[in-house]
């Protein structure tokens, strides 16, 4: 039953599969767009950035207080990008610059430990109650997109079209940052070998404050698309951590599996919910992410896209 009663439902109402494929493809690339703010940091650090998911909802709070304050739209856009530029600077000299060369277990302690200083900085500023993106002063349209399908009707909300667009163009243009321009390759430098990047005139401390401004602007634009979607709480950095199974499943340092990861998690967590939630008792989407992490941890710890790292002893 749990096997036959879902395709049979989908070969019955295939409008319906596309309205379910559709949103988990909105959600996918989004959760791309997250995943390729820790790529970004990975690739130029080797250390995994903890912090990038309340980087989401931090840059979304500001955004939003400083339109509270009167601040128009987009000029608190700008000032966003501000904020997320200072707070780069003061984690290179404060976080990074100190610690060079250190294990990479003690970089992922002071990413956890930056994230509950912006926990609770955030929370002091912003207050912990959720707030409404300001959608309609950013010009993202509203209403919906209603398309005739096998004699049935999707429904696209055009805020989701919006979303699915803004995150197509930001993957692509990341994905030219790495492979095409100079900065993109003197990242991989970094990445690859810290001391031997130094040895040929790559600046560290820019190269990293480089990277997490570009990590800040990455957050702003997500937490501006989920928030649209929904409101702007720190609810979101729970969200943004789905990006975690994304980059297990692409690769940590890729920026294809970013983009495959992202879409086959979204798509396929939406499906399970809809079509699997009801017989299996439901939840599908909370867990079925990390069933699918925890299996490529098992069978293929690379990733889909990922380099197998093979040291000598």
């Amino acid at each position: 039953m749990v096997l036959v009663e879902p395709f049979a439902r989908m070969a019955t109402n295939p409008a319906f599969l596309v309205q379910v494929i559709w949103e988990g493809f909105v959600s996918g690339v989004l959760y791309a767009l997250i995943a390729l703010g820790f790529v970004l940091i990975f690739k130029a650090s080797g250390v995994f950035n903890f912090a990038q998911g309340i980087m989401v909802v931090f840059a979304a709070l500001t955004l939003v207080g400083l339109h509270e304050a009167g601040v128009p739209a987009w000029v608190a856009v700008a000032l966003a990008l501000v904020v997320m530029y200072v707070l780069a600077v003061g984690v290179e000299r404060i976080v990074l610059r100190p610690l060079v060369n250190q294990p990479d277990i003690i970089l992922l302690m002071a990413t956890i430990g930056l994230t509950r200083v912006l926990v609770g900085f955030g929370e002091l500023v912003f207050g912990g109650e959720p707030k409404v993106m300001i959608a309609n002063e950013l010009g993202i349209p509203s209403g919906v997109w209603r398309i005739p399908l096998f004699d049935r009707v999707v429904v696209i909300k055009l805020i989701d079209l919006t979303a699915a667009i803004v995150a197509i163009v930001m993957v692509a243009g990341l994905a030219f940052f790495f492979s095409r321009t100079r900065i993109g390759r003197a990242l991989r430098a970094v990445a690859d070998d810290h001391q031997a990047a130094l040895s040929v005139g790559i600046s560290l401390e820019q190269i990293w404050v480089i990277v997490w401004f570009a990590a800040g602007i990455v957050a702003l634009v997500t937490g501006i698309m989920w928030g649209a979607r929904s409101d702007v709480s720190f609810a979101l950095e729970i969200i943004a951590l789905k990006a975690l199974p994304v980059l297990i499943l692409g690769g940590f340092t890729s920026v294809p599996g970013a983009i495959v990861g992202g879409l086959i998690i979204g798509i396929g967590e939406k499906i399970g919910e809809i079509y699997w939630g009801r017989l299996i008792g439901g939840g599908i989407e909370s867990w079925l992410a990390y069933m699918i992490a925890l299996l490529f941890l098992l069978f293929r710890p690379q990733g889909l896209f990922g380099e197998k790292i093979i040291e000598r002893v």
